[in-house]
């Protein structure tokens, strides 16, 4: 099964469109995962028709309309791997922690808001994975996403994909 991850979009605030690298990876991908701040609910519109599956939170600068649409907090079973999905997790310092205690029964935490990449392992394996953002990169070098297999419930070759510019 194969997953591409979202965050940060804020579209069209931060750029027109997705790059076409990363339509190109919904495309194909089984699950698409959006970890919140998509700003306009054309993305999701977007994303619902060309998604073979789409999960996805609502985040901190999502007006009325898509927190109508989509929760706060969004958990799915991807054959035997559990997933939630939440935008914000707070500070850096002791957020492992403190997500294995908000998420016990979970195998992995997608989260956004940073718009800072982040692949880190809490106390009793939870996975927790933010892929920064494909449009906003802020103090980061690059626009990211990310991209990970799944093969018998077991989260496989995680990737994080640098977004080239595209001109105009």
């Amino acid at each position: 099964m194969r997953l591409v991850i979202m965050a940060d979009t804020h579209l069209p605030k931060r750029a027109r469109d997705l790059p076409s690298e990363l339509w190109a990876a919904v495309d194909a991908a089984d699950v698409v995962v959006h970890a919140g701040d998509w700003v306009d609910s054309a993305l999701l519109d977007d994303l619902e028709r060309r998604s073979a599956r789409l999960i996805g939170v609502h985040g901190n600068n999502d007006g009325p309309e898509l927190r109508t649409r989509l929760p706060e907090i969004a958990r799915a079973d991807l054959a035997g791997l559990r997933l939630a999905v939440v935008h914000e997790t707070g500070p850096a310092a002791g957020r492992e922690r403190r997500c294995a205690a908000r998420f016990p029964d979970c195998d992995l935490l997608v989260f956004g808001h940073s718009h800072i990449p982040w692949d880190s392992e809490a106390p009793g394996g939870l996975r927790l994975l933010n892929p920064g953002s494909p449009t906003d990169r802020r103090r980061q070098p690059h626009a990211t996403y990310l991209t990970a297999d799944l093969t018998d419930g077991r989260l496989d070759a995680v990737t994080l994909h640098r977004v080239p510019r595209e001109r105009a």
